[in-house]
């Protein structure tokens, strides 16, 4: 870990009040520190990384100029947040970021009165600072509401929703738009930030409003000097500045200002900090500005592992299988080149969805929309609509932003979407707001849908050729994060039957019906149990709609004692439709769900939150021979 004693300023930092009491130089010196630490501790433990690096300068100066935390200071996601969870009192604490028992890779309420909302999705901040705004109205109080949301966060549609409110609400609100991929070139930034400080600055705003109270008593005369005076700084403002579209919405653009100058900064934020309605400041950044191997590699750099501070390469590890997103995304190509009709959209994650390989690959089959789900899956039905097979490739907790989208658009018209969740289940590091926890319960409950879930990488590449050639209405396909387990893979794919299971051994005290990669859990669970005398059968369910129900009449007629075994919650997912189906048919089974308890996990590894769960073999040994000591009429173990 970095040693304390090569910071002069950092480590005499404890909250935002001693930021208030710095010159420019110390500050300038301070962001230093805190990009210098960064690397430090993030290159050993891994974390967000080339966000935070680019918002250095902006989070001193909001801190610096605002009086933070009366001042309400909403940030879009976290990944741009570490400065901030630096500068709030948590700076020994990022070296325990995103493990278990350690401070969040997000922001989170609990964790700080620093963090006035707590986020992982993007597109948010603006929302939820307008809430913040009308309370503070309602209730009379003093305080400054402030929204920093990024670039990415802004190609989301709930981002302008919100906008488009605040335009008409009024409320005082500021939003920085923290901007770190727009190319604006150096002239226009010098006319920018001269109008911008121009008209920003508090005697220009009083001069204005004098001059706009007068004309209000002049009549027509009036009127007509108002609308001259409108037009001649509109037209201005429309030349030189990018923010028509800002304006339109009902918000006083300013900027673009340079992100990384602490001065504009601190200069912009205390001219427009006193302005009435709604303010948006433009400030440009350069994603992982200050470490070289991030500004050279800031998407390889965003998420990043334990990489050597030096040349910012991922440490390597030894051996190891694939991961489930690279053979989904290999297998994806395989396809398509073998099917013109077939096409990848992904919502602003190529390379965590695998959909990277199809965009080198086949560079016009694939399609990024931004962060924006909910479009996202409607293209799609566009898409489908006209005989072009979409593979819509979205992280499990994202995907819950389109479920109206999935119900309405697609499975109600049943048309042929393929929906790949990555990240289901339990995701490790970063946290509740990306736990896969609740997909097989939203997804089951919709008519015309197939859902299923594969054991292991081969399994999955059988299921992707399965669902794409499955032409009676939409398909979900999900697995976990992380490496797949190692298993042969077979040349071509095998066509598999809709809604049947697949036995993967016999016995006689007890069945398992697993789903997914807990296949692999209950077959330990059944080694270390088959040591004790205890006999399981274990089934791969493989699909969780439509569920084998000529399997289960058959278990149902062999075992009194049945466990249904899933990492998902244990509400609504795969164990409760087995209880429906055996509560239509009248089967007086003991049934014993394990699967993710009714809350929200913490982070931590997945290793470890699954021993804590008791939903690893081990766990799921106790499990089992507890459940098999008791006479129960119907159990539910999480």
């Amino acid at each position: 870990m970095p040693d304390d004693s090569k910071y002069k300023i950092l480590f005499k930092i404890n909250s935002p009040a001693d930021i208030r009491k710095l010159a420019l130089a110390d500050l300038k010196t301070l962001c230093t520190e805190i990009r210098e630490y960064m690397v430090d501790v993030i290159s050993q433990i891994g974390g967000h990384f080339g966000g935070g690096l680019g918002t250095v300068e902006l989070t001193v100066a909001l801190h610096k100029v605002f009086n933070t935390p009366n001042d309400l200071l909403v940030w879009d996601t976290g990944h741009q947040a570490y400065p901030h969870k630096i500068l709030t009192g948590r700076r020994d604490q990022l070296k325990t970021i995103r493990r278990l028992n350690g401070i969040s890779g997000f922001l989170k309420r609990t964790e700080s009165e620093y963090d006035a909302f707590g986020a992982g999705h993007a597109s948010t901040s603006i929302s939820a600072a307008l809430g913040m705004a009308v309370a503070r109205d309602i209730k009379n109080e003093d305080k400054k509401v402030i929204a920093v949301i990024g670039d990415g966060a802004m190609t989301g549609g709930m981002a302008y929703e919100a906008m488009n409110n605040s335009g008409l609400i009024k409320s005082n609100l500021i939003v920085v738009l923290n901007d770190n991929n727009m190319s604006i070139a150096p002239n226009v930034w010098q006319i920018s930030n001269y109008f911008s400080e121009m008209i920003s600055h508090p005697e220009f705003n009083r001069f204005k409003g004098a001059i706009w109270d007068l004309t209000g008593k002049l009549d027509n005369f009036g009127d007509r000097i108002r609308r001259v005076t409108a037009k001649i700084e509109s037209g201005i403002k429309s030349i030189i500045t990018p923010g028509m579209l800002f304006e339109a919405l009902g918000f006083r653009y300013f900027g673009p200002v340079n992100g990384h100058s602490l001065e504009q900064l601190i200069k912009i934020f205390e001219q427009i900090k006193d302005l009435k309605g709604p303010i948006l400041v433009h400030a440009t950044s350069e994603k992982g500005k200050g470490y070289k191997p991030a500004e050279e590699h800031f998407q390889r750099l965003h998420a990043a592992t334990p990489f050597d501070k030096v040349t910012g390469e991922a440490l390597k590890k030894s051996g190891g299988s694939p991961a489930y997103t690279t053979i989904f995304g290999k297998a994806l190509v395989e396809i398509a080149k073998e099917n013109s009709n077939v096409i990848g959209i992904t919502a602003a994650m190529p390379d965590g969805t695998g959909l990277d390989i199809l965009q080198s690959e086949l560079h016009d089959r694939y399609f990024d929309v931004g962060i924006a789900e909910e479009h996202a899956v409607t293209f799609a039905a566009g898409l489908a609509t006209q005989g072009i097979i979409p593979v819509v490739a979205i992280y499990s907790t994202f995907l819950q932003r389109a479920f109206d989208q999935i119900i309405h658009d697609v499975a109600l018209q049943k048309l042929h979407v393929v929906f790949v969740l990555d990240r289901a289940g339990l995701v490790g590091a970063d946290g509740p707001t990306h736990h896969g926890s609740f997909d097989l319960t939203y997804l089951r409950l919709i008519p015309n849908m197939v859902v299923m879930s594969p054991k292991d990488e081969a399994e999955l590449r059988d299921m992707l050729f399965t669902a794409i050639n499955y032409s009676d209405g939409p398909v979900a396909i999900r697995y976990p994060r992380g490496s797949a387990l190692g298993v042969p893979l077979n040349n071509g794919f095998t066509q598999l039957s809709i809604g049947k299971a697949e036995k993967i051994s016999s016995g006689q005290d007890v069945a398992i019906l697993a789903v997914g990669n807990m296949v692999e859990y209950a077959k330990k669970s059944n080694e270390k149990l088959s040591a004790e005398g205890i006999r399981c059968e274990i089934i791969n369910m493989r699909f969780v709609k439509p569920l084998d129900t000529e399997m289960l009449d058959n278990i149902s007629s062999r075992f009194e004692k049945i466990v249904t075994l899933e990492e998902s919650s244990i509400i609504g997912g795969m164990g409760a439709g087995i209880l429906e189906y055996f509560s239509e048919k009248n089967y007086k089974n003991d049934v014993l769900r394990i699967g993710l308890p009714d809350k929200f996990v913490d982070h931590g590894t997945q290793e470890e939150l699954h021993k804590i769960l008791e939903i690893d073999p081990d766990g799921i040994k106790e499990k089992v021979k507890k459940f098999l000591k008791k006479n129960l009429n119907q159990g539910v173990v999480a």
